[in-house]
C-alpha cells in the first residue's frame, strides 16, 4: 500500500498522520508464493500479508465506527468474485513498487473502490487507482528496478494458480509497513438456490 495524501486533517501520531486503508488479503498458494517472495528479497515487510489494495491508504474523515458502517453498507450488495493475476509491473518512476496486475476482473475491483471512496474514507487521491497484488515497496527506484527483474522472472515460471477470490476485505490503521486490522467486512453472498 502506498501513496501520499496531502490536503487533509486527520488524526497526528509521533510518527506523521494514522491513515486508513482496506484490503483484500489472498490465501492459498498465490499469496504463499508472493509472500515467500518478498520474505526472501525484501525481507523488512516480510511480516505483511499478500494483499490487494482496494482503499489505498487515507486520513478518516469522522470516526472509525462511521467509517466501518460506510465499508459495510458499500459492500452489502457486492457478490464475491474472483480475480486472475497478469504479469510483474512497477510503479517506477513514480513509486519504487513491485506489483503484478489484476488482468482479469480488474473492473471489479475498481468499481469497489469507487463505491467505497465516499462518505468518512472521502479522498481526492493523487495518482489513479490501478487493481494490483502488491510485491514489495522499496527505498529506491533502483532497488526496485533489481527486484522486478527477479520477481518476473520467478512469476514467469510460477505454475500455482493465478487466480484469487475476493469475499472478505480487511479496513485497516496504520502507516509506512505498520497496519493493525480493525474489522473484517463480507462481500454479500450469493443466495441460495433450493
Amino acid at each position: 500500500m502506498s501513496a501520499a495524501y496531502n490536503g487533509c486533517s486527520c488524526a497526528m501520531h509521533c510518527d506523521g498522520p494514522m491513515l486508513y486503508a482496506v484490503v483484500a488479503y489472498l490465501k492459498g498458494d498465490l499469496a504463499e508464493w508472493v509472500e515467500n517472495l518478498r520474505s526472501e528479497l525484501h525481507p523488512e515487510h516480510a511480516h505483511l500479508p499478500a494483499h490487494i489494495t482496494i482503499l489505498p491508504p487515507r486520513p478518516l474523515h469522522g470516526s472509525e465506527g462511521d467509517a466501518l458502517e460506510w465499508l459495510v453498507e458499500s459492500c452489502a450488495a457486492v457478490e464475491p468474485f474472483d480475480v486472475v493475476m497478469g504479469d510483474v509491473a512497477s510503479f517506477i518512476p513514480t513509486t519504487p513498487t513491485v506489483f503484478i496486475r489484476v488482468a482479469h476482473a480488474a473492473y471489479k475491483i475498481r468499481e469497489l473502490h469507487d463505491q467505497m471512496n465516499g462518505g468518512p474514507l472521502t479522498c481526492a487521491e493523487e495518482l489513479p487507482f490501478m487493481p494490483h497484488l502488491t510485491i514489495a515497496k522499496l527505498e529506491t527506484n533502483e532497488k526496485a528496478r533489481q527486484l522486478y527483474e527477479v520477481a518476473r522472472d520467478r512469476w514467469d515460471h510460477y505454475e500455482g494458480s493465478h487466480r484469487a477470490r475476493i469475499e472478505n476485505l480487511n479496513f485497516v490503521r496504520g502507516r509506512e509497513a505498520k497496519w493493525t486490522d480493525l474489522a473484517p467486512v463480507c462481500l454479500r453472498p450469493r443466495a441460495v438456490r433450493r
